[in-house]
């Protein structure tokens, strides 16, 4: 079935269960439909309401795709994804998307920055203008409102990212590796003020990622995909509870988890390659 045809060929909104506040069936995507190349295929996941789902697996193995999938940047080949029980067919108010570099505009402040999506909507107002700047607080920007995009490190600029992909006040947020391209002490601490942010929000999420630890760390559960064409080969319970603390990366069930996961990964990667 060709990409174009798929919307057709989806079952109406109240033909989607809504147990699950993200659904995928049978999702399948290729990049061109003459090519045959797969990123996905069959893919079925379901993801509860206010939780937060990590995606790992190789590179190439579609995980940045998945996430364009459920934000209706593009379609599926085959199957359908469902957002509280309706098809999802685009880019949706009620879905955010953090990329993996901040993409800031440099003309305009930090709070305007936060502000823009609020913006473009016709929503600013003295009530949101509060509500941006609670966000700077909670992800220690206090003071940086007024500062331009230049003046700050690249952690504190994704920070930034992080509060403008908050402010819309997101049923879901779709986190594409955003912390990829920071040093490790950096990244430890964006972590954790994106447990923070992420629990008062009430948002469901779903974190791609190259890093186990990290998954492990933020994620309620763990879904391992496998080489391309990307299929769910795992999904591990992260047997932790929420809220969890800095020190809590270190907590033995978290470490012997992302061991779990590695060796996962390596017996989907064997298996793969043996099958070709």
């Amino acid at each position: 079935m060709r990409a174009e045809s798929a919307a057709a060929e989806r079952p109406p909104p109240a033909a989607m269960p809504a147990e699950a506040k993200i659904r995928l069936r049978g999702v399948s995507h290729r990049f061109r439909a003459e090519d045959g190349v797969f990123a996905l295929r069959n893919v079925d996941l379901d993801i509860r309401p206010g939780t937060l789902v990590a995606v790992v697996g190789e590179n190439g193995c579609g995980k940045t795709t998945l996430l364009r999938l459920v934000a209706g940047l593009v379609e599926p080949t085959a199957g359908v994804i469902a957002i509280d029980g309706r098809a999802v067919d685009g880019p949706s108010a009620n879905v955010a998307l953090m990329f993996q570099r901040p993409v800031l505009l440099e003309w305009r402040s930090v709070l305007d920055n936060v502000l823009l999506p609020l913006e473009i909507t016709g929503q600013r107002n003295a009530g949101a203008v509060e509500y941006a700047g609670d966000l700077l607080r909670t992800l220690g920007l206090a003071g940086f409102e007024l500062k331009r995009p230049r003046q700050l490190s690249g952690g504190m600029q994704q920070r930034v990212a992080l509060a403008r992909a908050l402010i819309t006040k997101p049923d879901v947020l779709l986190l594409d590796e955003p912390f990829s391209a920071l040093d490790a002490l950096t990244r430890e601490a964006l972590q954790e003020e994106l447990l923070a942010a992420w629990s008062q929000s009430g948002a469901t999420a779903l974190l791609v990622t190259h890093d186990i630890a990290e998954a492990a760390f933020l994620a309620d559960r763990v879904v391992l995909l496998t080489p391309r064409p990307g299929r769910v080969a795992h999904v591990f319970d992260v047997p932790l509870p929420h809220p969890r603390t800095a020190e809590d990366r270190y907590a033995p069930e978290l470490i012997a988890l992302a061991r779990e996961v590695r060796h996962a990964m390596n017996e989907a990667g064997e298996h793969q390659a043996g099958g070709r």
